[in-house]
């Protein structure tokens, strides 16, 4: 196989680039990372030599391109068992809530953005976030209550969904979102594990600040 490389953007901000980022490290599948930082004067110009969208993250294997965080994550499904729960009916809700992860819930992306040096932010979610946060919490509670008895993650042990929310459980943290058990365990379980203290450290080291909070 090629070697892969994974470019991406602040991992301050980019929640989208955290997702597959994540997956791969917590699958420990070996890949190379190029980032660039992003609103710099050259970011577009060095994202469209490497993504045909435009946008990160994108993962390169040779003469593959794949961009998108869940087209990512269905690519690296092909050849890696581990990125979906082993159970067909797990599997299929992990998909769909992975999906509704990938395509909704603008209002919480705006009103509460991917900002990891944040914490401690105050901030009085809208009605629309409010109801994006109830339905995640929901989202959540049904993954655990239905397959998460085998361990500590969503549906037990570590899939793509957890990679597909854990810019969710970050945001939760930064804001002061409160969870109920077992949900708070899960984000602790979560935002503790190496690879997103590996994550977590890098973000707060970072110096560049953007208006746009949670771009790329």
């Amino acid at each position: 196989m090629p070697e892969r490389l994974l470019v991406i953007g602040n991992k301050n901000y980019s929640s989208w680039s955290l997702r597959p980022w994540l997956l791969l490290r917590q699958l420990g599948l070996p890949f190379a990372e190029e980032r660039i930082a992003l609103d710099q004067p050259d970011t577009k110009s060095r994202i469209l030599a490497r993504s045909p969208a435009g946008r990160v993250p994108v993962l390169i294997e040779g003469q593959l391109s794949i961009w998108e965080s869940l087209a990512i994550v269905e690519h690296v499904a092909e050849t890696e068992s581990a990125v979906w729960p082993a159970e067909p009916a797990a599997r299929a809700m992990a998909r769909s809530i992975s999906a509704e992860m990938h395509g909704g819930f603008a209002a919480l992306r705006n009103e509460l953005p991917m900002n990891v040096r944040a914490t401690g932010r105050k901030v009085r979610p809208g009605p629309a976030a409010k109801a994006d946060i109830a339905r995640i919490k929901a989202i959540w509670s049904a993954a655990r209550d239905a397959h998460g008895a085998g361990g500590p993650w969503l549906f037990g042990t570590f899939s793509a969904a957890d990679a597909m929310f854990a810019p969710v459980a970050s945001r939760f943290r930064t804001y002061g979102i409160d969870l109920p058990e077992p949900l708070a365990s899960w984000q602790t379980t979560l935002l503790e594990c190496p690879a997103m203290q590996e994550w977590t450290a890098a973000a707060r080291a970072e110096t560049e600040v953007i208006a746009h909070e949670d771009i790329g």
